[in-house]
């Protein structure tokens, strides 16, 4: 069998059709809801300043801070143009002295190479992880999605995702939200394609309205 080390636009619906023949409910939502969009991005600064925007605030809101962040850094978002802003532009920018704090300490990391993002994508899953969770304001959720999303990764699962929980309380025609800990112990059952599980789950939580049937 063809081992996967990387989801593209070839390997995620090989994923998924090895997910599917393995779990009837994954089966049933693929049947109900079709394949996940392709939804990764590049690899880098940009997308770990996306990931810190996209904290406890909406998609919406987090797209307006980021428009407002590249007018102020134009004509690129990098460590450089971003610690080279004014308190007052980071404030007109909407950001929080929260975000602000964690972007500028993701700038310094990154420049200083104690983030080494060129050497993420040689590193395994757990050393990657734990090179991103050593910068303030990246905790295992933000690590986990920019593995998936950025380094394309197989097999991870963000457990602590509150869509994936409302996702896989519609996949498994749950009578209560499931949590962290049903989650993580429910993809063991995945391994190694918990990253193209938990994209069909988000797809079913955003795809299909509250009432349609899923499992059969």
């Amino acid at each position: 069998m063809k081992e996967i080390h990387k989801l593209d636009k070839h390997t995620l619906p090989l994923a998924l059709r090895r997910l599917a023949r393995r779990d009837p409910a994954l089966r049933a939502a693929l049947r109900a809801a079709g394949p996940p969009p392709l939804r990764f991005t590049k690899p880098g600064f940009s997308t770990l300043v996306n990931i810190v925007l996209g904290q406890q605030i909406s998609r919406a809101a987090a797209r307006t801070l980021r428009a407002r962040l590249d007018a102020a850094t134009a004509p690129r978002l990098t460590p450089e143009s971003f610690l080279a802003l004014t308190p007052r532009q980071l404030m007109e920018a909407g950001l929080s002295r929260q975000k602000r704090e964690y972007l500028a300490g993701l700038a310094e990391s990154v420049l200083d190479g104690r983030l080494p993002l060129r050497r993420l994508a040689r590193m395994s899953d757990e050393d990657a992880i734990a090179a991103l969770t050593a910068v303030r304001g990246f905790g295992r959720w933000s690590a986990e999605n920019y593995l998936i999303f950025a380094l394309a990764r197989p097999d991870v699962m963000p457990a602590a995702d509150l869509g994936l929980w409302i996702g896989l309380q519609r996949v498994d025609g749950l009578s209560r939200r499931p949590d962290e800990k049903i989650l993580r112990r429910r993809a063991e059952d995945w391994v190694p394609y918990r990253s193209a599980a938990a994209l069909l789950i988000w797809h079913c939580r955003d795809s299909l309205a509250d009432g349609d049937s899923i499992r059969g």
